[in-house]
């Protein structure tokens, strides 16, 4: 039997924070940092999502560069020299930060999103416009929260616009395309076509949105309900994997109870066959476990 050829990759040298660091050809300077254990704070990027660069949380100094440049998509070059923790960035990842906090309702975002602001020292309540209570209220639009089927809720005061919805009901998994984002500038939102009702749309409830969404603006609604009756509680939530039983594909489902109950259900985005994504019956299909 002839041997198969590996392929030959190349490998490029960069300096990272003054370390030397050696990685292949292609490496995006995020996954260059991982290398050396440089945690570089995100919010758009997933490792399961095209990146998109809309949120600039990621951004890095490179030297010869005019402006920062978003780690999660740019490439490494030979050569290159990478400062990820300057005066110039912790400035730039603050300002981002604050400017998000100051427009929406972050109450419900998640933990690793609020610690990054705690780092950097954000204070989303000094931008808070005037008139607002001293603890910065969200100057976004207040609209009600969209309830319109019984599976998932849209509150769109919540949306950064991160845009991992869209890219998760598109390419990146459902090809469904059921939304994208409507309006320009600060009327931005996420929106179905025409703004329809989600029963009447295109979507499909596979709730691949849900499982990307950073901020809790897209949720279950049994989530919803809990915490709008105040019994939600992480805390004593535990999550079980299990194989979802209704096909022969073998997605992985993380099972997250409390009090005895299912109350969501998500799967690990490094899944080989899910990779985090998963259809309405493994989504939303586990009723049945509580009518017994």
């Amino acid at each position: 039997m002839n041997a198969v050829p590996l392929p030959f990759v190349r490998t490029v040298e960069v300096t990272i924070d003054g370390r030397t660091v050696r990685v292949p050809e292609g490496t995006t300077i995020i996954n260059a940092c991982k290398t050396i254990g440089i945690d570089t704070p995100t919010l758009c990027y997933l490792e399961n999502l095209t990146p998109v660069n809309v949120c600039r949380v990621c951004v890095v100094e490179v030297e010869g560069s005019r402006v920062l440049v978003p780690a999660c998509s740019r490439p490494v070059d030979p050569g290159m020299v990478i400062h990820t923790d300057s005066d110039r960035v912790r400035h730039s990842r603050k300002l981002v930060f604050e400017l998000l906090g100051s427009s929406v309702d972050l109450s419900t975002a998640e933990p690793r999103f609020k610690a990054d602001m705690e780092k950097y020292g954000a204070a989303p309540e000094r931008l808070a416009p005037s008139g607002h209570s001293d603890h910065g209220a969200p100057a976004t639009v207040q609209q009600p929260v969209k309830i319109d089927n019984d599976l998932y809720v849209r509150d769109y005061s919540k949306c950064v616009l991160c845009y991992k919805c869209v890219e998760a009901c598109g390419t990146d998994a459902q090809h469904t395309f059921a939304i994208a984002v409507a309006g320009r500038g600060f009327g931005a939102t996420i929106s179905t076509e025409f703004d329809t009702d989600l029963p009447d749309s295109a979507c499909v409830y596979c709730g691949n949105c849900i499982g990307v969404c950073p901020t809790g603006a897209l949720m279950f609604k049994t989530e919803h309900d809990m915490r709008a009756a105040g019994t939600w509680d992480e805390s004593r939530q535990t999550a079980t994997d299990t194989i979802c039983p209704y096909c022969g594909v073998g997605c992985t489902l993380s099972l997250h109870v409390q009090d005895n109950t299912i109350v969501k259900v998500t799967s690990p985005n490094d899944h080989d066959v899910t990779e985090g994504h998963l259809c309405i019956k493994g989504r939303f299909g586990w009723q049945f476990v509580q009518n017994r």
